[in-house]
């Protein structure tokens, strides 16, 4: 087994849509190329191979997996398709634990048919249907507030306040929040609710907000290209005892086009000049 430390590197990980045109097989030979000691992979890139396979090339590489994403999507306009959702989340606790990741990401869905009310009290039916499964696992539920703009289609819960009322309706351990700079960072009270996470706090992504935004699902950027202050939010985000990895999550389609071997390089100066 290889052994990747990090080097300068210790918390970076790799979240494997920022180079959306590779396999995991490539996203793992990348971090190993580049002395990326975390990657975060997409539950869909295992498909092909399954996950104990998945699982063996990771830990071949000799790296740790930060989180597995995604769960969620529970909102469904009949009760089967509910159903069907909350079976779907269970297999990716399963995908989790195999993968050796604490960690599942939860995008919860969006209005799917019904009222925003009625979608948010799936959401919580839901993830309570699952929790027993995820302690009994070692898998805690990540939830992960988007920006309100995906409120409809994608994630009911859409501020950091919002995913922390969810938390605290389980208090429990195993459930806590993700918190992601790209849908977080326009919200005047996000300190207070970073604050307020403490130690529920699973996870947390870095990125950044371009001026203009073209496209607000493919077009966030590399940090340090828009108006974000990357490094003030991690400071918030430590200073609750937060020192787990952390995640450069970049959807963009100029930054898919490109090698991603450059995206990487480029991925490492930055996380250096604007994070830590």
């Amino acid at each position: 087994m290889n052994s990747n430390s990090g080097g300068d590197f210790p918390r970076l990980s790799f979240n494997t849509r920022t180079v959306n045109s590779w396999s995991l097989k490539e996203c793992v030979e990348g971090c190993a190329r580049h002395d990326i000691p975390w990657i975060g992979p997409w539950r869909d890139q295992f498909d092909d191979i399954g996950v104990e396979e998945a699982a063996r090339l990771i830990r071949d590489a000799g790296l740790k997996v930060s989180s597995l994403c995604r769960g969620g999507f529970f909102p469904a306009s009949t009760r089967e398709e509910r159903d069907a959702a909350i079976e779907d989340n269970r297999k990716a606790i399963h995908e989790a634990a195999t993968l050796g990741t604490d960690v599942l990401v939860m995008v919860n869905g969006g209005m799917a048919g019904n009222s925003i009310q009625e979608a948010r009290k799936m959401v919580r039916n839901g993830i309570g249907a699952i929790l027993p499964y995820a302690e009994e696992r070692g898998v805690k539920i990540g939830i992960e507030p988007l920006h309100p703009a995906f409120a409809a289609d994608r994630a009911v819960t859409a501020s950091l306040e919002e995913a922390n009322d969810l938390a605290e309706h389980f208090n429990s351990p195993w459930v806590g929040v993700v918190i992601d700079i790209y849908h977080v960072w326009w919200d005047a009270h996000v300190r207070r609710e970073i604050e307020r996470a403490g130690k529920s706090i699973l996870g947390f992504h870095v990125n950044d907000w371009l001026v203009p935004n073209t496209n607000v699902l493919v077009g966030r950027g590399m940090m340090g290209d828009g108006v974000v202050n990357n490094r003030e939010l991690r400071e918030w985000v430590d200073a609750e005892g937060y020192d787990g990895p952390i995640e450069v999550e970049i959807f963009n389609e100029e930054i898919w086009s490109r090698d991603g071997d450059d995206v990487l390089a480029q991925m490492k100066e930055r996380y250096l000049s604007h994070v830590l």
